[in-house]
């Protein structure tokens, strides 16, 4: 069985996600890293809901306690800070690989992200692991809804909440 650190973007996305892993022979630790979301009380949602999600499937995930607003210009920008911080916690804590669960959303710009988390494993020196989640994307909303958990509307930086 290999172990994945796994950055989750939300609860929602988690659920076919950690699913898929779990029946794929991975142990799936969660990473709630996500300093793009704004405003606040959309971030706080965004954790209360990771944190119910995890509590429900025992899903163990770590929080990082420095999750600070940080104001990307691009997604570009936006994916590379939290792809890095992931993979480097995945290298020092041992990891086999890391993945996002940001790979489930259509609404994602899926080929920047493959190549990306590619790149910074490579740097790194862990594997990023790829897959595309987005299969699953219905199945996670209708998760979510069995779930009760707090579906958001957009990806959480302002620039995509101005447009939506």
């Amino acid at each position: 069985m290999r172990r994945i650190l796994l950055h989750t973007c939300c609860g929602p996305c988690a659920t076919y996600t950690n699913k898929w892993l779990s029946e794929n022979n991975f142990a799936v630790t969660g990473f709630f890293y996500n300093p793009n979301v704004q405003p606040q009380d959309e971030y706080e949602k965004r954790l209360g809901t990771m944190k119910e999600y995890a509590n429900q499937v025992e899903l163990q995930v770590v929080y990082d306690p420095n999750d600070v607003t940080t104001e990307a210009k691009n997604c570009q920008q936006c994916y590379r800070i939290r792809l890095t911080k992931t993979a480097l916690l995945a290298k020092q804590q041992g990891f086999d690989c890391f993945s996002t669960t940001l790979l489930i959303s259509p609404y994602q710009k899926h080929d920047l992200l493959k190549e990306m988390g590619e790149k910074i494993g490579d740097e790194i020196g862990v594997e990023f692991y790829y897959n595309d989640f987005r299969v699953g994307f219905r199945e996670s909303q209708k998760m979510a809804r069995e779930l009760g958990l707090y579906r958001q509307k957009y990806c959480g930086c302002q620039i995509n909440d101005k447009n939506k």
